[in-house]
């Protein structure tokens, strides 16, 4: 039954690290993270992974997200281990984002690692797998020069 329901609050803990973010509720988004969080968006992005703080993640995310006319991640099929304090969790995704009439789609994997911070499952570290996608790479870019001008 503990395991059942650390599964339930991890699941709401990653459901929650992409609501707030597409509801821009970037308060929600700070509590859903560790002190020091390891982002990897380096698939996309290139460079290196980054140790980040919540204020960090939250003043590299909100103008790309700010600046779309809309955007939307849908997360399913978690797969969550749990030892003790840490956990690890796996899901699927399809983020969307739309400017100016076009559309930019990708799916793949998220991997995340969490721990408890008392008594609250937070992300500590999260790893983005791109399989596929569809329409243009740049488009958050675009939208980044245009609200820039």
């Amino acid at each position: 039954v503990c395991m059942m329901s650390d599964r339930s609050e991890i699941v709401t803990t990653l459901t929650k690290l992409f609501w707030s973010t597409d509801h821009h509720d970037w308060e929600e988004l700070r509590h859903t993270l560790t002190d020091r969080v390891l982002l990897d968006y380096t698939a996309t992005l290139g460079g290196e992974p980054r140790i980040c703080t919540p204020d960090d993640v939250v003043d590299g995310w909100r103008p790309a997200f700010e600046a779309l006319d809309a955007h939307q991640h849908l997360v399913a099929n978690h797969m969550v281990e749990i030892a003790d304090e840490e956990a690890t969790a796996t899901a699927s995704f399809i983020a969307t984002h739309q400017f100016r009439g076009e559309t930019w789609t990708l799916g793949g994997e998220y991997h995340f690692r969490l721990h408890r911070c008392e008594g609250t499952w937070r992300v500590a570290a999260m790893r983005m797998v791109p399989v596929w996608q569809t329409g243009p790479a740049d488009l958050v870019t675009k939208a980044l020069e245009a609200a820039a001008s």
